[in-house]
């Protein structure tokens, strides 16, 4: 007869890769909402540099242009808010589903280690049972 530990030993390997995975995906989705950031910066740090550049003796034309060369860049500041906020929310997700995966991972690694203890334990009192009674065999010889 195979121990309960032995038999729950499945599901502690299949909690483990699932924690496993789900830290990948942390991993990974922390990378994707660093990118989205770092990209926000650059977008921010473009305009601030073209804002500072002098307008100097431009034509009306040009000025237009310019003007709506700073709100498509303004645009796209707003787009990619917006895409860092969604990254931010699919970071929390996901790392809310890794921490549902490795609790499990380790309340299936407690009930494992309580149930080798209490085998150990009764082990240890079949062992002593029998220490017991040869003692009490060679007395009574």
């Amino acid at each position: 007869m195979s121990s309960r530990a032995t038999q729950l030993q499945p599901a502690v390997e299949q909690a483990r890769q699932r924690s496993e995975d789900a830290l990948a995906k942390l991993a990974s989705q922390q990378q994707l909402l660093a990118k989205a950031e770092q990209q926000l910066t650059e977008l921010r740090r473009y305009r601030q540099e073209y804002a500072e550049t002098g307008d100097g003796a431009l034509s009306v034309t040009a000025l237009l242009n310019r003007q709506q060369f700073v709100e498509r860049i303004d645009q796209a500041i707003v787009q990619q808010t917006a895409e860092v906020g969604r990254q931010n929310r699919q970071l929390a997700q996901v790392r809310d589903r890794w921490q549902q995966a490795h609790a499990r991972e380790s309340a299936l690694d407690s009930v494992v280690a309580q149930h080798r203890e209490q085998e150990r334990r009764a082990e240890d009192r079949h062992e002593q049972a029998e220490v017991d009674e040869r003692m009490q065999h060679r007395r009574l010889r």
